[in-house]
């Protein structure tokens, strides 16, 4: 099947394949034919996300690109394509008048196997209380989707109607990666594996980790809330005993008691020199 798009004015424009998907390091054609147009000036522009870049201007292939893609009047070439180069590429044809215009898109998948995955998982859990777990792995395209593992099963999406996960209470989310228990309950202890795969290569498996679902230490908090208590109860003792002994009165009291005592000095004859005044400290 060819689809075509066709805009206000006379032309059209098509393309025999809509979406690409070509291995790494492979060549890739998109193709793009038209119709209508007398004097056709072809450009293609990529979107990957927010960011737009032009490929082609005015039949001619932009400098970022042209050492990896050739122009032709069927489409556009690449030598080589790369993850980087995954994305929506649109073919806009257009008179040099401005009598029509038309334009069609292609996406573009460059295909790379998953990566090893990362996992966290925390090596214990307290039972009643909520813990995620998240795996990842950057390299896979098209983006992997994940499976979890408890002790080499497969954990299905809705653990009540499989006998062996019924006592859990968790949810996954096969494309984020991320298993969460809530509440984590006494059955929920063991090893737990991750594993991604995205339709293309050799799915890949994470490391192993245990986790372990503990109960609450109610006597530990207890006896650390008595222990707080008592040296409170310490503290509170010495500084009562210490104002109580006067201790710190006695402390005021030291350093005010230092005084200065002036006397003025009294009448003296002429040529007589004596101490008339003391500085008593």
């Amino acid at each position: 099947l060819v689809l075509g798009s066709l805009a206000p004015g006379r032309g059209a424009v098509y393309t025999s394949n809509p979406e690409v998907k070509i291995p790494e390091d492979k060549p890739a054609k998109l193709s793009c034919s038209y119709s209508g147009f007398s004097s056709p000036r072809v450009e293609w522009k990529f979107a990957q996300g927010d960011i737009t870049s032009l490929v082609c201007y005015n039949n001619k292939i932009t400098a970022p690109f042209e050492d990896r893609v050739t122009f032709s009047n069927t489409g556009i070439t690449f030598h080589s394509v790369t993850r980087k180069d995954t994305g929506m590429y649109t073919c806009m044809v257009s008179d040099e008048g401005g009598t029509a215009y038309g334009e069609v898109s292609v996406q573009l998948i460059v295909l790379v196997p998953p990566s090893k995955p990362t996992v966290t998982i925390p090596s214990s859990a307290t039972i009643g209380s909520r813990a995620v777990l998240t795996c990842s792995e950057a390299d896979g395209s098209p983006p992997s989707e994940y499976l979890w593992y408890r002790d080499g099963a497969l954990m299905p999406l809705e653990p009540k109607r499989n006998r062996a996960f019924s006592n859990s209470s968790y949810s996954l989310n096969p494309k984020t990666g991320e298993l969460v228990f809530d509440p984590v309950s006494a059955s929920d202890t063991g090893e737990y594996s991750c594993q991604a795969q995205n339709g293309y290569g050799t799915p890949m498996m994470s490391d192993a980790v245990r986790m372990e679902a503990v109960e609450l230490n109610v006597g530990g908090i207890v006896a650390a809330v008595l222990v707080t208590l008592i040296l409170l109860g310490f503290l509170i003792f010495g500084i009562w005993f210490a104002y109580s002994r006067g201790y710190f009165d006695r402390k005021k009291k030291g350093t005010e008691s230092k005084k200065v005592i002036y006397s003025q000095p009294t009448a003296r004859s002429e040529g007589e020199f004596r101490q008339t005044s003391s500085f008593l400290v």
